[in-house]
C-alpha cells in the first residue's frame, strides 16, 4: 500500500520527505492495535475490489485518495468520524498541492460512506459499493468481519452494542439495493442479504453471531 500511495502522491508533489510524513501518519493510524477491521486489510480488500472495476472509474486518483483517507479517523465512541476524516484529508491533500476539484470529490466520497446512499456520481457509487463488499463475502469471512467490528466496539457492553448492531443490519436489509452499481449488485447483493439475515437470526437466538 505504501508504494501505491507514494506513486499517487508524487503525481502532485515532488517533496519526498513530505510524502513520507503523510504515509507515516496513514501507516500509524491503520496499524493501530485497536483497529480490528478498519485496518490495512480493509484497505487492501477495498483496493482489490476497485481494481476489478478500474476501467469503469472516471478518476482513479480521486478514488485512491478516498481509499487512504476515508477511515483516517475511526473512533467507536464518536459519530462524526467521516466528517473528521474529511477535514484531515483536505488538509493533507492541500499540503501536496492536489487540485481542489479532486479534494472536493474525495470529500464527497468519504462522506458517502456514512449513509451509503446512491450518488449522482458513478465513481462515488463504485467506492461505497467496494467499501461494503465485505457484506457479500462467504459466511466465514463475514463472521470474521462481524467479530472484528465487535472488538472495535468492545468498550460498549452487549446491552448497548447489540441493539445498535441489530439496527445497522436491519437498515441494510431494508434498502432496495445495498449495492448501487450493477457490477457489485450482481456480484454481492444476494450473498450480502443472506449473510445479514443469518446474522439477524443468530442474534435473536444466541444474542450474537459467533
Amino acid at each position: 500500500m505504501k508504494t501505491i500511495f507514494t506513486k499517487l502522491a508524487t503525481n502532485y508533489c515532488s517533496n519526498n520527505r513530505l510524502i513520507e510524513q503523510l504515509w507515516n501518519e496513514i501507516n500509524s493510524v491503520y496499524t493501530h492495535p485497536k483497529r480490528y477491521y478498519h485496518n490495512f486489510n480493509h484497505l487492501q480488500h477495498l483496493y482489490d475490489e476497485l481494481l476489478e472495476v478500474k476501467d469503469e472509474i472516471n478518476d482513479w486518483n480521486t478514488v485512491l485518495f478516498s481509499l487512504f483517507f476515508h477511515d483516517i479517523v475511526y473512533n467507536a465512541l464518536r459519530r462524526d468520524n467521516e466528517e473528521r476524516s474529511v477535514i484531515i484529508a483536505e488538509n493533507r491533500l492541500q499540503s501536496i498541492d492536489v487540485p481542489q476539484s479532486i479534494i472536493d470529490a474525495v470529500k464527497e466520497q468519504i462522506l458517502a460512506t456514512k449513509s451509503h446512499k446512491k450518488s449522482q456520481d458513478s465513481d462515488t457509487n463504485y467506492f461505497i459499493d467496494a467499501d461494503l463488499s465485505i457484506l457479500g463475502q462467504d459466511f466465514k469471512q463475514y463472521g470474521e468481519y462481524v467479530t472484528n467490528i465487535r472488538q472495535e466496539y468492545i468498550l460498549y457492553p452487549d446491552m448497548i452494542y447489540k441493539p445498535g448492531r441489530k439496527k445497522v443490519v436491519e437498515d441494510f436489509l431494508q434498502m432496495d439495493r445495498i449495492f448501487k452499481t450493477d457490477y457489485f449488485y450482481n456480484k454481492y447483493e444476494k450473498q450480502a442479504r443472506e449473510n445479514l439475515q443469518l446474522e439477524l437470526e443468530e442474534m435473536s437466538v444466541t444474542g450474537y453471531l459467533h
